[in-house]
């Protein structure tokens, strides 16, 4: 059964991008008012046409459908389905589900952070958190941080089109390639990624510039816990990493992938605190933004996320991969592209203010 597994997560993710295709295909074809929120509101967005926001209905199915086959296509499968698990599962759906009802009723932000630190508590209570403090206190202080975090930078960076799903891509990409490149195949997460990757690959069809449907709260709070869980596994805790890494190398292999999400939403939360603003608020004053104010196209600026996601995915398999022993060196390798890249971004985000409003 082993030796067939490329065959059958090949079969699995061709299966899944098709599904992801035809699935958001039936969702634009049906969707008349479900999802489309723009018209008559004060919410500020970049996209001046009103769409609909269902792509992460789609993003939820896969994910349903991955958990599932994982115990037909994992060798021991079934010993994937404990309370940890569960707990990930658990936490995937309160995310969904918020961002689902978001979607209809534009919830206040107060209820919104309160569900997220829900979904953090879950993973807690669970068995999922970061694992680097002697204290469990500040292990799961760090873990709702993250977790809190996570689904907010996600939802903030998809402001427009297709830069959500391309970074998402490229994280899952990174994971995934770890995975293959450790002969990890029979690792359960593999499934839920390569189905991730798929539900995404086939929603970019739609949400590429110029975009057919957006992702909305219901896919951008989706991914945000599905990748802050995967970020705790993989990275967080070590288990993607091929030695026994040191807390500053999983450190920086969390900023390295994660640099754009994050990048994007410490420096829209620095801006909007500076001039007494709640950084919750949306605004047209995001990094994407500022890049079009340069005179690029929304096009181009996706295009240069992806080449930054790659780039992120590069550094991020050999360190995960290909340093044997972490030495001081690495700190300021990893370091200075992390702050390099936000110097970069954060500079041309303090240009041309004035078109923010």
């Amino acid at each position: 059964m082993t030796e067939n597994l490329p065959l059958v997560y090949g079969a699995f993710f061709i299966a899944a991008l098709v599904f992801s295709l035809i699935i958001n295909r039936f969702l634009l074809k049906f969707a008349k008012t479900l999802g489309i929120r723009n018209s008559g509101e004060t919410i500020i967005r970049w996209s001046a046409t009103s769409k609909p926001s269902l792509g992460g209905i789609s993003f939820y199915i896969i994910f349903l459908f991955s958990v599932i086959l994982i115990s037909f296509i994992v060798p021991d499968g079934t010993d994937f389905f404990n309370l940890q698990s569960f707990g990930i599962l658990g936490a995937v759906t309160v995310g969904f589900l918020l961002g689902l009802f978001d979607d209809a009723w534009n919830t206040r932000p107060w209820i919104k952070f309160f569900t997220q630190m829900i979904c953090g508590v879950i993973l807690i209570v669970t068995g999922t958190y970061i694992q680097i403090f002697e204290s469990n206190f500040f292990n799961y202080l760090l873990t709702l941080f993250w977790v809190v975090g996570m689904m907010n930078s996600i939802n903030m960076l998809d402001n427009m089109d297709g830069i959500s799903s391309v970074v998402s891509f490229f994280i899952l990409g990174a994971l995934i390639t770890g995975m293959i490149l450790r002969d990890d195949l029979a690792n359960p997460f593999l499934v839920i990624t390569l189905g991730g990757m798929a539900a995404l690959a086939g929603f970019l069809y739609y949400n590429w510039n110029p975009s057919k449907m957006f992702m909305g709260d219901t896919g951008s709070m989706f991914l945000g816990i599905l990748l802050a869980s995967l970020g705790i596994n993989c990275l967080w805790n070590g288990n993607g990493i091929t030695i026994d890494a040191p807390v500053m190398m999983r450190f920086f292999a969390v900023a390295t992938i994660f640099a754009l999400p994050i990048i994007d939403t410490t420096t829209v939360s620095i801006k909007r605190m500076a001039r007494g603003s709640s950084p919750f608020v949306g605004g047209k004053d995001h990094t994407t933004h500022h890049l079009s104010y340069l005179g690029l196209t929304d096009g181009q600026v996706g295009w240069i996320f992806v080449g930054l996601s790659l780039i992120s995915l590069i550094l991020t398999v050999i360190l995960t991969n290909f340093i044997p022993v972490w030495k001081i060196w690495h700190n300021f390798l990893y370091g200075g592209y992390f702050v390099v890249l936000f110097v970069i971004l954060f500079v041309i985000a303090n240009m041309n203010s004035e078109k923010e409003l």
